[in-house]
This record gives C-alpha cells, structure tokens and sequence, in this order.
C-alpha cells in the first residue's frame, strides 16, 4: 500500500467510530523512549522515518508535525503523500489543537488510541480541544485491522539478571518499594501499577531483547502488600525464567489481562506514574478503587546504584575505554582518512565494542557528524547523508554499548587535521565547561539545574549556548537515558544523592560549520562533612583520552590543567594492562601532561 492508500484505510474506519479525525503519536503502551515495530504506526501511515513526530489525520487533510532535527528529513519523505509538515516551535506553526479547530466544529469527535498517550498528555490534548468544544474519545487501535503485515508484538525469551550483575534481589527490591509506598498511606490496602520497562527489569532482574537498544521486555507489573502479578506473553518466559518467578513469589498472567485485571480490582488504593500509564489503562481501572498519581518510587530506588553495580559499571568502563583506545589509534595512525566515512567509521567502532566479552548492543544509534554534520545533535548517517571524512576539522563521536556490567555513553570530538582559530575556541571553552562540572564540590540536597551553570557559563559569556540537558542519569544495563535527577537549565526537584551516576556533556553547534562535545559519565560520591552538614562530589568513571591537539592551553585555568592530567594518568593507569604495545605507547603520548 501507498502512504495515500494507507491514509484512505484509515479514514473508512472514521464513520464506525464516529470520529472526524486520528491522532497518531510515536509511542507505546509503556512511553518508551524506542519502540518495537509493532508500535510503528506513525513512521507506517506516513512513511517518515524519524523517531519522533506526531500525525494528524482529518477527513480531508493531513498533517506531521515534527522538531528541527527532522524538518530536511521529513520534507524529503513527505513528497506525494499529502502530508504536510508542521514544524514544531517555528514561529506561524501552529499546535495540533489549533490545527484541528480550523478543521473541525464544535461537537466533532478526535479519536485516540490511548494504548499509546500517557495519562497527562491524553488530558492535556482534552483540555485544550475542550476550549473549542471539541470531544476527544478513545478508540480500538485501528491498525490492527488496517495493516495487514503489522509485526507481532515481539515474543523474544526473557533472561535473568544475574545476582552478581544486579546486586540486589528480587525480593529485597520489592520489599523496597513497597517500604516506599506503603509510607504514603498506611490506612488503606494500597498497591503500584508499574508500566515503565526499565522499572520493571529492574525490580524483577530480568532483560529482554524487545527494545531498539535496550535490554526491556514489554509486560506489565502490579504490586499489592502480599503479592506481585506479572503481565506477558507466556512465549517469552522459557522454564528456567518460569522456575526463577515461581521462586520470587511472582504470579503470571498474560501481556493483554491487563485490562480485565484492573476492571476487576476491588476497594483498594492504586499507585500510578501519570507521565507513564497510558490512558486506556487508567480508565480499565475499576471505579471502586481509589488512584493516586505520583512520581515512581522506582525510579528514585533504580537510579541509586548499589556497591555491586558500581563496581560493575567501573568494569564496563574499562572495557569501554579499550575499545576507545584501539578505535582512536586506528583513526589516528592505521586509517585512510580519504577512504573512511561516517558509516564505515561506525562500524569500525562497532566491530571493537561486539568483540568485548558480554557486549550486548549499542546503548543508543551512534552519531557520527563529520564537518556540519556535527552541529545537528542527533545526526544519524544514512547512505544518502554519509559523509567521507577528510583531514580537516571535527569528527563529533556520541557512542555506547550495553554490557552485562553496565551501560556506557561517551563523546569525543576528534581534530582530523587542520581546525580554525574558532573550532579550537569552541572545543576548549566546552572542554573548561565540562572540566568545572566534573570538579564540583556541593552540599546534599542540591539539584542538578543549580549545577548546570558550571557547565555553560564560559560560552554563555561570548553568548552561545545549548539547549539540550547537560546531564542525565544510565542506567544499569538498561536505559541510556535514566531519571528521574538530571542536570540542565530546567528545574528538577529530584536532588543529587550518592551512588547516582550523570552525564556531563556541554556542546556547542554552528550550523553548517562544526559541532563539539565532550561527555563522560560522573558517579556521585560523598565528599565530607562540613558546615551546615554533608557534601558530595563527582568521580569521573568514563576512561578514555580527552584530544589535547584542540586545546587553547591559555584559556584553561591553572586547576582545569591539574584537573586533565590527573585524569589522564589515572586514564592510562587503567587501561594500559589491558592494550598491547603499539596501544600502550600511543596512549601515553595521547594522555601526556598538557
């Protein structure tokens, strides 16, 4: 079927439904940051392929609406499907509730999916199609009959965390979080919806292999004082994982028994994160419950890594930084720059990274941006972008790897040849930005937005800055992206605790120029009393050389200099046992004293 044909489908589904449009996000039943196929729909109506966007479809029209890494993307793929592309925060576009106005009157109906909105986008969405009297209503996922070919929601087994990975059991962690709940109201039989994939590999220590880039499995957990209920399809529990289950005290039901699960629920309080239950769920919830929305206690539980998992994520490192070192010395010394490209350079790194013993995957799409490509933040080379390097300018490299020890995430802005005065500014003003992040000393209870700062205040000074966070927590062989602390100009009430581990990652992109990143991982540490109570501190974990040949020595301060070479001899401390001697020899002279 043409995108034209698939839109048609769709709109012969409106009369039964009594609707006058459909709204198509890029999500799944658990707002996960990838998507299996299955969930496909918006990139299989439309034919645009990024990984995010939202479609509207009325009777007549149709549109996407899309951000700015996507506009050229979208524009290209939208050609002869009469989709027209709304760029998103661009001065004239207008919201989708706009949109719909101009197309609808009042007392039309907008179908949604609610499998695939959370809960407060779905009442967000209500709220502002209500002040047009416009009515918003949940419908059967009608893809299910449109698209003949859809993929099977995935049926890949579940495998078992192992103790010496996770640290923790599956009984101490439940134990944990319902110690967290059961504090917000001990007068009523109170239990917590779990929707979140990570949330839920982490409690039960299981992965999957469901997700693009992430170790999750699709289900659903339900926790009450006594009991805990798991929601899959039996196919992806093999009788090793069954036996492990029935030991922990875990009941399983089937991935769709979800609803009726919920329907049937009788007089007591459910738990739930608004921001990841879908709506279709919250509404299955019986009327004869009470519900609470909140924060996950999860979340807060997950991203305070235990003495075991710091000491595995210390052991990824090493293994990461390995892989670093061998790529950078082939791209330095064995590489035909004239030869390479931003494709063949990703599966160079690749290559490194699968030949590590418990490597599972990359932890994200690598972006590799050669030249301009650098400044567009999420550049994904495709053979029709893929760029052949020369010896001039930056390669901006954002990478990671999923390892059974833990999950990596690290950029390095790499001089191929000749820079400009300007690119060697940008690179060492990012470079003092980040040094002074990871140098902080600060009191418990600080957030990371009063943080921030550290990290942009020299480009802030000659008026550049970023708008993407500086900061954001990993998971333990889970999710890249893991909160709920972060570090960014936005505030977040999530304070900064010991045994969090953060990104620090300031950047600064010129289009159509070059872009420059330098980003390690930072695990948070106690530092000391003091006065007025207890400080922390970060410890750079991430082990790879920071390139010297870039630096303005002169804009670093005397303690910035301390601060790199100190890293770099614990960099080479490190790592050299693990390299053999041409490795070695490059690496000291890259992590020599600047």
């Amino acid at each position: 079927m043409t995108v034209k044909e698939r839109i048609t489908a769709l709109r012969a589904t409106f009369k039964q439904n009594k609707i006058k449009a459909f709204i198509i996000p890029s999500t799944d039943p658990h707002m996960s940051e990838y998507v299996a196929p299955h969930w496909e729909a918006r990139k299989w109506i439309s034919g645009f392929t990024g990984s995010a966007g939202t479609v509207v479809i009325t009777e007549n029209e149709a549109g996407l609406w899309t951000d700015s890494r996507y506009f050229l993307q979208a524009a290209e793929q939208l050609q002869g499907t009469d989709i027209e592309l709304y760029k998103e925060k661009i001065a004239g576009t207008p919201t989708i509730a706009d949109f719909l106005k101009s197309k609808l009157i009042a007392g039309d109906t907008v179908g949604i999916d609610g499998q695939v909105f959370s809960v407060i986008e779905a009442r967000t969405l209500q709220e502002e199609l209500s002040t047009y009297g416009i009515l918003l209503k949940t419908i059967a996922d009608p893809f299910d009959s449109i698209w003949k070919d859809r993929p099977l929601i995935p049926q890949n087994p579940v495998f078992i965390h192992e103790l010496q990975y996770a640290g923790k059991t599956t009984a101490e962690k439940i134990s944990a979080i319902r110690e967290q709940y059961e504090q917000l109201d001990n007068r009523k039989e109170t239990a917590i919806l779990v929707s979140a994939l990570d949330e839920i590999a982490w409690t039960l220590n299981l992965r999957g292999n469901d997700v693009h880039c992430s170790p999750l499995f699709i289900s659903y957990l339900f926790i009450t004082k006594s009991e805990v209920h798991l929601f899959i399809m039996p196919e992806k529990i093999p009788e090793t994982v069954k036996i492990y289950l029935e030991e922990a005290g875990v009941q399983l039901h089937g991935y769709q028994e979800i609803i009726p699960f919920l329907q049937q629920l009788n007089n007591i309080k459910v738990l739930l994160n608004p921001s990841q239950t879908n709506y279709a769920t919250l509404n299955a919830i019986s009327a004869e419950c009470d519900i609470e929305e909140i924060l996950s206690p999860i979340a807060l539980l997950k991203a305070i890594k235990n003495e075991v998992e710091i000491n595995n994520l210390h052991h990824a490192m090493v293994k990461d930084g390995v892989v670093m070192v061998k790529f950078l010395k082939w791209l330095d010394q064995d590489a035909n720059i004239h030869h390479e490209t931003e494709m063949s350079i990703e599966h160079k790194l690749h290559a490194l990274r699968a030949a590590q013993p418990n490597f599972f995957g990359e932890s994200f799409d690598t972006i590799v941006g050669y030249g301009a490509h650098g400044a567009i933040i999420h550049y994904k080379a495709t053979p029709e972008t893929d760029m052949v390097l020369e010896p001039k300018g930056f390669l901006l490299l954002d990478s990671g790897a999923q390892y059974f020890e833990g999950t990596t995430d690290i950029t390095r802005t790499i001089p191929l040849g000749a820079l400009t005065q300007e690119e060697k500014e940008d690179y060492t003003l990012i470079l003092k930005g980040h040094i002074d992040l990871a140098m902080a000393v600060f009191p418990e209870r600080t957030r990371g937005n009063q943080l921030d700062i550290l990290a942009r205040q020299h480009i802030l000074k000659r008026h550049m800055n970023y708008l993407h966070g500086t900061g954001h927590g990993i998971g333990s062989f889970l999710n890249t992206h893991e909160g709920p602390h972060s570090i960014r100009m936005e505030d977040n009430p999530v304070t900064l605790q010991a045994g969090m581990v953060v990104t620090d990652e300031p950047g600064v992109y010129k289009a159509g120029s070059h872009g420059t990143r330098t980003e390690n991982i930072l695990l948070i540490v106690p530092s000391g009393e003091g006065m007025f109570g207890n400080y922390l501190k970060f410890e750079t974990i991430t082990l790879c050389p920071i390139d010297k040949r870039p630096i303005i020595k002169e804009l670093l301060s005397e303690e910035e200099i301390n601060w790199l070479n100190l890293y770099h001899q614990r960099v080479y401390d490190l790592l050299a046992p693990q390299l053999d001697y041409d490795e070695r020899y490059w690496l000291a002279n890259a992590t020599a004293p600047l």
